[in-house]
């Protein structure tokens, strides 16, 4: 069980990895300040009962999750709740022309193409599937190591081996995805 200061400790430490990783997934820090308070607080309120060790693993999730409904609620309200007052530009003679301002909001963020998007989609369910096939530690290694920026001490504990091991599953990862996707044509 984790104690006050155990807590503490634990988010002092984390808070500025999680920051950094959230405003680079969501460009936007204020965005990315809100979702990691909001981790934090989800921890602190639902989980402090747990083991210490058990801490970065848990708030990872928390850190996952919180992320991913941050993306869902820009979804719906870029596609629903955008009114077009909030479109309307204050010109000198006063009209609105709406397919003007349409348009010009075309090249700006989060407004990218149908084939775009889908070649995006593509790409990342093939390197998906890919880390899918990857083997069990080799996968875990990876996702811990690259995804969940863990050091490779921190990933050594969480998987119960030596930090060489966790170097030669890393390894052997990145090696085995880079062969599969040049294989489909897939290259950096």
């Amino acid at each position: 069980m984790a104690t006050e200061n155990e807590l503490s400790d634990f988010l002092k430490s984390v808070e500025k990895r999680a920051f950094k990783r959230t405003a680079y997934t969501v460009r936007n820090d204020d965005a990315a300040l809100d979702i990691v308070q909001d981790a934090m607080i989800r921890l602190a309120e639902h989980y402090a009962a747990r083991p210490a060790a058990e801490l970065p693993l848990l708030f990872q999730r928390i850190l996952s999750n919180a992320t991913m409904d941050w993306f869902r609620r820009e979804r719906v309200r870029g596609a629903v709740m955008q009114n077009v007052s909030d479109l309307e530009r204050s010109d000198d003679d006063g009209d609105f022309d709406l397919l003007e301002t349409l348009g010009a909001l075309e090249g700006s963020p989060g407004s990218e193409g149908a084939d775009d998007a889908v070649a995006r989609l593509q790409l990342r369910r093939a390197i998906e599937a890919e880390v899918a096939e990857l083997p069990a530690r080799q996968r875990e290694a990876f996702l811990l190591r690259y995804l969940e920026e863990f050091d490779v001490a921190e990933t050594a504990a969480l998987m119960g081996c030596s930090e060489g091991s966790v170097k030669t599953h890393c390894s052997r990862a990145v090696h085995s995805l880079a062969l599969a996707l040049r294989s489909k044509g897939i290259a950096p």
